[in-house]
């Protein structure tokens, strides 16, 4: 704890030169430099987006994934009910494996925007990534990237509705919900929702490959990352 304040005040009053200096201080850690400790914390993410994000593009990467499944809103839960009480679950179920097809095939789109925003990694993001929570490498990505992915995802997904059949899958499932009697009319638009969840699976899987290098040395696959989580466990 008392290494942890040392640190803490370290980073707030001085600059970068001095900043390394304590830094290098730090027992068993041979001085690393500003740049290795930068490279440390890109190599972290880079292995949450080979490791983890491209698991979500093969097929049922989100739909057998309980960490990611997208499941329905809840305006089309009432659907999913009403639906298997009049013994059509297998249609209920082909309605909930279409909406996660579509966002398995919008990730494909995600690797790009993810690298150009890992390069941009400054020192100062970097301290802040590796004192911070086990999570802090995963919202910097986040932060950086949310927008851009949305731009990119919410276009592919809407035409991964129809390129996966999930167009007429829910138009199909939406009428048939809709001739059952006495029943409330639905009919949404379901793009945006998939959407933001498909986003919410891309990063709850990046912040499980960091938060197990954070937790576990066997993880840390290069000398290079474990040289500068060996800093964070000091503390």
């Amino acid at each position: 704890m008392k290494k942890f304040l040392v640190l803490f005040i370290g980073l707030q009053l001085v600059g970068c030169a001095e900043l390394q200096k304590v830094v290098s201080q730090l027992p068993s850690q041979g001085g690393l430099t500003q740049e290795q400790i930068g490279n440390g914390l890109r190599q972290a993410l880079d292995n949450g987006i080979q490791h983890q994000v491209s698991k979500l593009t093969a097929k049922d990467g989100f739909y057998k994934n309980e960490l990611v499944k997208i499941l329905l809103p809840e305006e089309l839960q009432v659907v999913d009910r009403g639906l298997r009480k009049i013994g059509l679950s297998s249609l209920a179920d082909e309605g909930l494996r279409a909406i996660n097809r579509t966002a398995e095939d919008a990730v494909k789109t995600a690797t790009p925007i993810f690298v150009n925003a890992v390069k941009e990694i400054t020192f100062t993001d970097a301290k802040n990534i590796l004192l911070g929570e086990q999570n802090a490498a995963t919202t910097y990505l986040q932060g950086k990237t949310n927008t851009a992915l949305y731009g990119k995802f919410h276009p592919v997904i809407q035409n991964s509705f129809a390129k996966v059949g999930a167009d007429k899958i829910w138009a199909n499932l939406i009428s048939k919900y809709n001739s059952i009697p006495f029943v409330k009319q639905v009919n949404p638009d379901l793009t945006d929702y998939v959407t933001q969840e498909a986003l919410e699976g891309v990063f709850t899987m990046i912040a499980v490959e960091e938060k197990g290098i954070r937790e576990k040395v066997g993880l840390r696959n290069t000398d290079l990352l474990r040289r500068v989580f060996a800093l964070q466990d000091k503390i």
